[in-house]
């Protein structure tokens, strides 16, 4: 508990015993009212004091202005134990409704914590410790057992052990070793680590992380958009329906002014729309809290409420589905040696990063020299291009040979072929395996079972290739030898196959899927530890490399959508009912302070199961 939540509960606690006292002390006329002035004044100062600065900024009709008439009113009437009855039951409300917002930021402000206090830098032998945002690119940091990675780079000197379940939601750590990149927010678990930092502190993982963090909130889904509309609204209704409660049946059907103004009153203390406007933002932000510990970063609650509604789901192959790590299979040479075939090959490919072209440097096996390859060019979904000791090389799809006129030919093993030529000749083909995520088919069983109506992957590969992992994994469609502009397109056409309600998401691995993901509905990035482009172009970002992750966190917002609609049903229920009673003078005060604070800590308790997530993961 805070320090302002002790404060409050001390005020609300001397408030009640004074209360306590009051009722029992036998008086009358002017003392009377001091002794129940007293705990009213002590409990409720701040909510009046909010109340007057409001109408002094022209805000007049929120809670505080209900909860001030309404006791004042009280007060008016010579029902001084009922004024400060609300009031006291008010507060305790506020109390609980800080508390619950507490625990729903625990999980949040945990995250948090991976933002570095210090980095360390060596001085003279010693090391002294500095501001991250200090710390340069190409400068050395040493990171000691126990301390978080301020920033991203990589691993100079040491062997260690990184806990990266800050991040992931993941308890098993990650081994590292000179050479290895490793991002910040990750905690050195046993040995010595030398650094050389890579990105400045603004650029760093999880200075991106923290960021995305801190302004899920301001992305509100359409239910909180209802619901503050509709209480800028429903609050001038009830005020002006309490005025005409208690001016028109004294003045046109000669009731007692004293019965219709205290039935007004009471109207006016079960309106108070608290329920509604404090249970449904928090619903959501649990779920994104709940989210958070399972290494899932959503950045907003439109986007949790969107995942909720999904009906069909996209998936990118290389990276998602499977490992992505590539590895030579078969070289299959036309009219040169395998050897030749291979270097050819990885020479062509030798400045790209991608996973195949790494998997073709790395069955090479030899150190490449790089002064032989004198030009190269990427080109876009066929392949490359390279003058190898002056010879054009060409290595890439069965597209790029038609579009250079040789002669290429199938090959009947099943797997990504990348077909050589040496000029406008064809010298031949390698094919090159990737491996399917272990959890990929169970990921796809879980989201068909929670109800997504279809599955589809979008693939670069060959037709062969794209079907063999449909098949073993159970999906509904796949299309393959995809351009990145194709793929668009064809999200463009599944867009059109779903219901008005329902959604698209998109699930990409985040390093060259950003257009597609800008274009679904939903963009879902996994995998994306360190991935600049998941973090800026998706709506929700997964920290590791498990495609099951996704029907986690389906289930979590389902869950969260669940919780909301169940407290508008709710709160609405019970509020339309008792304010008719308290219409009908069939509610008294007392009823009334349930209809709000009651429902409200009722609604509240309902918004923090969002925060549990411990069956969800189970089951």
């Amino acid at each position: 508990m805070s320090k302002k939540q002790k404060k409050m509960l001390l005020r609300i606690v001397t408030a009640a015993a004074l209360f306590v006292a009051a009722m029992c002390i036998p008086a009358e006329g002017l003392l009377r009212l001091l002794l129940f002035l007293a705990p009213f004044a002590l409990v409720g100062w701040d909510v009046l004091w909010r109340a007057v600065r409001n109408i002094a900024h022209g805000q007049i009709f929120d809670e505080n202005f209900l909860m001030a008439l309404a006791t004042v009113g009280a007060f008016c009437l010579g029902e001084y134990p009922e004024g400060v009855a609300v009031m006291l039951f008010y507060q305790v409300g506020e109390l609980f409704q800080s508390y619950a917002v507490g625990r729903s930021r625990k999980s949040i402000a945990s995250l948090m914590d991976i933002r570095p206090d210090y980095a360390n830098i060596e001085v003279d032998g010693e090391l002294k410790q500095v501001d991250p945002n200090e710390i340069a690119v190409g400068d050395t940091i040493v990171v000691k057992p126990g301390e978080k990675v301020p920033l991203d780079g990589v691993v100079l000197d040491g062997v260690s052990a990184l806990n990266t379940s800050a991040l992931t939601g993941e308890s098993l750590p990650r081994d590292v070793q000179p050479g290895d990149n490793v991002i910040s927010g990750c905690i050195n678990q046993s040995g010595l680590l030398h650094i050389r930092v890579n990105r400045a502190f603004g650029e760093s993982t999880v200075s991106k992380i923290l960021d995305l963090v801190e302004n899920s909130s301001s992305k509100k889904a359409k239910s909180e958009n209802f619901i503050t509309k509709f209480a800028r609204y429903y609050t001038p209704v009830v005020v002006i329906f309490a005025a005409l409660l208690a001016l028109l049946p004294p003045l046109f059907l000669g009731g007692e002014w004293g019965e219709w103004v205290q039935r007004a009153l009471i109207f006016l203390v079960i309106s108070c729309p608290c329920a509604l406007v404090i249970s449904v933002p928090l619903s959501f932000f649990g779920g994104i809290g709940g989210a958070s510990k399972c290494g899932i970063l959503v950045k907003g609650s439109n986007y949790l409420e969107a995942l909720a509604q999904t009906e069909l789901i996209v998936f990118d192959k290389t990276g998602t589905l499977t490992h992505g790590t590539f590895q030579v299979t078969a070289i299959h040479p036309d009219d040169i040696s395998e050897s030749q075939l291979l270097e050819f090959a990885a020479l062509a490919e030798n400045y790209s990063n991608h996973p195949i072209s790494l998997s073709l440097k790395a069955a090479y096996g030899r150190p490449l020299d790089a002064a032989r390859v004198t030009d190269s060019e990427e080109l876009a979904g066929r392949g490359v291009r390279a003058a190898v000791d002056g010879v054009t090389v060409y290595a890439g799809n069965d597209k790029l040979m038609k579009e250079i006129g040789a002669a290429w030919h199938d090959c009947h093993h099943t797997g990504t072929i990348v077909h050589v030529a040496v000029g406008s000749r064809y010298a031949g083909h390698i094919v090159i395996s990737d491996e399917i995520k272990a959890d990929a088919a169970d990921a796809v069983h879980a989201l068909k079972k929670q109800g997504i109506r279809k599955t589809v992957m979008l693939t670069g590969d060959s037709k062969a290739v794209g079907e063999q992992v449909a098949q073993q994994l159970g999906l509904d469609a796949v299309y393959t030898q995809l351009l990145p502009a194709d793929k668009v397109e064809q999200v463009e056409k599944l867009l059109h196959e779903k219901t008005p309600r329902g959604k698209l998401a998109f699930v990409g691995d985040g390093i060259n899927d950003a257009p597609v993901l800008s274009r679904a509905d939903i963009g879902i990035a996994m995998g994306a530890l360190g991935s600049d482009a998941a973090i800026e172009a998706a709506d929700v970002v997964l920290m590791d490399d498990s495609p099951s992750k996704i029907a986690v966190a389906m289930k979590i917002s389902q869950k969260t959508l669940r919780i909301v609609r169940q407290n508008i049903v709710f709160a609405l229920g019970v509020k339309l009912l008792v304010l008719l009673l308290g219409a009908l003078g069939m509610a008294n005060m007392w009823e009334a302070v349930f209809a709000d604070v009651g429902v409200s800590v009722i609604a509240i308790l309902n918004a923090m199961r969002a925060l549990k997530t411990k069956n969800i993961i189970n089951n």
